[in-house]
């Protein structure tokens, strides 16, 4: 039986892999038949994802995206790929009068630098086959809201819709596609971090039409469909998964 959603034979790299949507990402096309190469910079936590992945032939590289070395390491280290899924992601709650050059950056290098200089470094390498697809993890953040607090991610994710939109129109003569995945809040540990208290986010999940925030594989099942030749018709596009959060 045909399988429009099937990875089978399908070479995918996942950064970010090492927990949440990444890891949930990587598991999940291992199941579909992918071969795998995770990546993060975190060792024990990359590793259990790598010891959950389904089927054979998948491979980890720990790296640093933000270390140009590493960062070229990890390109040197890959084949060619089908699918490359940008999903690392990091965030400081900051007013924006309390902003500073120093915060900006460190969001700005996670969250907008390395996954566009992944991006073109592979390329320049021949790295992404034709056909692939690219896809960028962005945020309802980077696309239709705005929140207290929020204005360095916010900022850094606005960047990636328009890498998104900007990259799908030069790369589709190669036939490679760049689509994004906006979610809206999903249970992750991006901010374990942050001032942001458990009565804080239980206040914020009734504002949600479902009434909670996304799991990881919700998200993760997007991503798939935008790998997959389910989506051979769709470049440029930003898929928004909240919960209903912005119809209001």
């Amino acid at each position: 039986m045909n399988n429009p959603f099937s990875l089978k034979g399908k070479t995918i790299l996942v950064t970010g892999a090492s927990s949440g949507i990444g890891q949930s990402t990587a598991i999940e096309c291992s199941k579909l038949g992918a071969k795998i190469i995770v990546t993060g910079r975190n060792e024990e936590r990359l590793l259990d994802t790598f010891n959950r992945l389904e089927g054979k032939g998948h491979i980890m590289i720990i790296a640093d995206l933000l270390d140009e070395d590493a960062l070229a390491k990890l390109v040197e280290a890959c084949p060619v790929l089908d699918g490359l899924v940008n999903n690392a992601g990091y965030t400081i709650m900051v007013p924006t009068n309390f902003i500073s050059r120093d915060k900006l950056m460190q969001v700005l290098e996670v969250n907008t630098i390395a996954p566009i200089m992944l991006t073109q470094q592979l390329l320049k390498k021949k790295k992404l086959g034709k056909g692939c697809s690219i896809v960028m993890t962005d945020s309802i953040s980077g696309v239709k809201i705005a929140s207290p607090g929020n204005v360095l991610y916010s900022t850094s994710k606005s960047a990636i819709n328009g890498f998104v939109k900007n990259a799908a129109l030069d790369l589709a003569g190669k036939n490679i596609r760049v689509n994004a995945v906006c979610p809206g809040m999903i249970v992750t540990h991006i901010l374990d971090d942050s001032a942001v208290s458990i009565e804080d986010m239980t206040e914020d999940m009734r504002k949600y039409p479902l009434k909670r925030y996304g799991r990881p594989e919700e998200v993760a099942y997007a991503i798939i469909y935008l790998l997959s030749s389910a989506s051979s018709f769709t470049t440029g596009t930003s898929l928004i998964i909240d919960g209903g959060f912005t119809l209001q």
